[in-house]
């Protein structure tokens, strides 16, 4: 089973699962695909007024969950990779909603910002597509959302998620399916109004091929062509006609389209719509159409960690450069709190290696905030962690690196709602202790201290005469005694 990877997508209209299997030659590997399954979900069109899922919803996804964690039982946790999209980063009843969908599953689901959701896309267009080493645009339109990326190779260069989709603009502008010219015309100005935000960027940086991906791009490219309104892919000439035969037909079932799936009549008003505005504002004439989407990035993304080239680590790089972090300091903390925490944490412990994970990046990142404003540091450390585009995380990652370092620092009692296990207590109590210890930014031929747990009793050993030597290390850690005990942990200082 180890040469088999699983990915799950949860897109607004589909829910999607693909596993693959990996083959090695020499240091190169491929991911082929041995299975996959979808089901159409509509999640999107669950969402009430108010931005809530509804039960029939969240009913439908449980469902279809439970079917997908069936097929992956006999899957190791870090062997799948679960993501969820725009309607899951919308819903206001997510906090509610998760634990069920997760518990459903079998896995951990991370819900992914819209600028990871198109990198992922990228890798995945790309692996299905021979080396080229000409720029390509990828347009992917989701249920909720929809994705541009231009890039060269397997780099996405430049990205954007605006807030359209197939599910959504087909619910707002062409209810009960009645589609007419005022209702498309409607939907292709919204659209275009979405799409003047970045399409002089994407005109400046321009392209030689443009792809669509996903359930709206294949979907339009195969009625195109068996419709015979394109000899090849997707065109604008094929789109108007397109338009022009819906219009006429007033619905998609009375339309007649060759090559139309019942599945997709639904969304194929909002989805076209989408489309044309996208060719309009982007000056397109044609678009060839890619099997590789988000859940084949997912799979490759997957690969890379397992081969030790993890992407997270990449972007954490790229921010220590970006904010001219003092990588030495940082190592050394990084260190002694990864030691801390290993000696304290077993390494059974569920979420083990991702908090490790956690930890070391939230030690490689802890002083970011000094490039913007000393005092309160880590506050803007913790901001920035949880609101910047950082490839390769997901927004629960994200929010675990914001925790961890606004709780190296300060008080604990902020902590209090935002921690879940005792885990991340200790991964806090580790990195506070190691940027105690190496205050003064030198290094130590030894850790001064050995730390042990039991149950939430802390007890923290120092070195015989240490303490009278470093009166500011003393004074700071007799006070992590009141800290502790505001968050329901004993603090006990020993000098040995």
């Amino acid at each position: 089973m180890n040469s088999m990877l699983a990915a799950v997508d949860l897109g607004s209209n589909s829910f999607r699962l693909l596993i693959g299997r990996i083959a090695r030659d020499g240091e190169t590997a491929q991911v082929y695909q041995v299975d996959r399954l979808k089901e159409t979900v509509r999640l999107a069109a669950g969402l009430g007024p108010d931005k809530t899922l509804g039960p029939e919803a969240i009913d439908r996804a449980i469902s279809v969950l439970e079917r997908f964690g069936e097929r992956l039982r006999s899957f190791h946790p870090d062997r799948v990779r679960a993501v969820a999209t725009n309607t899951f980063r919308v819903a206001r009843n997510v906090s509610d909603f998760l634990p069920r969908a997760e518990a459903a599953l079998g896995f951990p689901i991370e819900v992914i910002a819209g600028r990871e959701e198109a990198r992922l896309i990228f890798s995945g267009v790309a692996h299905s597509l021979p080396p080229s080493s000409e720029k390509r645009l990828v347009v992917d339109i989701g249920g909720g959302s929809t994705e541009f990326i231009i890039g060269n190779g397997f780099e996405p260069e430049l990205m954007e998620s605006l807030y359209m989709g197939c599910v959504s603009y087909s619910r707002a502008y062409f209810p009960d399916g009645v589609i007419d010219a005022h209702g498309m015309k409607q939907a292709e100005l919204a659209a275009r109004r979405e799409l003047e935000v970045i399409a002089k960027q994407y005109r400046r940086t321009g392209w030689k091929e443009a792809f669509g991906s996903s359930g709206t791009g294949k979907a339009l490219g195969t009625i195109l062509v068996e419709s015979g309104f394109s000899d090849q892919g997707i065109t604008r000439r094929g789109l108007d006609k397109l338009k022009e035969r819906l219009i006429k037909a007033g619905t998609v079932d009375r339309a007649q389209l060759l090559g139309a799936k019942v599945d997709r009549y639904s969304v194929l008003p909002g989805g076209l719509a989408i489309m044309s505005a996208v060719f309009d504002e982007l000056g397109i004439d044609s678009m060839n159409t890619a099997d590789g989407a988000l859940r084949l990035g997912v799979l490759y993304d997957l690969l890379g960690r397992d081969a030790e080239t993890d992407k997270r680590d990449d972007t954490v790089r790229q921010f220590m450069v970006r904010y001219e972090i003092d990588v030495a300091q940082a190592t050394r903390v990084k260190t002694a709190a990864l030691a801390m925490f290993a000696s304290l944490v077993p390494a059974n412990t569920p979420g083990f290696e991702e908090l490790e994970s956690a930890l070391g990046w939230a030690a490689d990142l802890h002083e970011l905030g000094l490039s913007i404003a000393h005092n309160t540091y880590h506050k803007h450390t913790a901001y920035v962690l949880e609101n910047a585009d950082m490839p390769g995380f997901s927004r629960q990652d994200q929010r675990q690196l914001a925790l961890l370092t606004l709780g190296h620092l300060g008080k604990l009692g902020k902590l209090q709602s935002l921690v879940r296990t005792d885990a991340q207590w200790v991964a806090i109590l580790c990195l506070r202790l190691a940027a105690v210890l190496f205050r003064r930014r030198e290094d130590l031929d030894s850790l001064p201290v050995t730390v042990s747990l039991r149950d939430r009793s802390v007890t923290v050993k120092v070195e015989a005469g240490w303490l009278k030597d470093h009166p500011l290390t003393d004074f700071t850690l007799r006070a992590e005694e009141s800290e502790w005990s505001k968050v329901g942990f004993t603090f006990e200082l020993l000098e040995l």
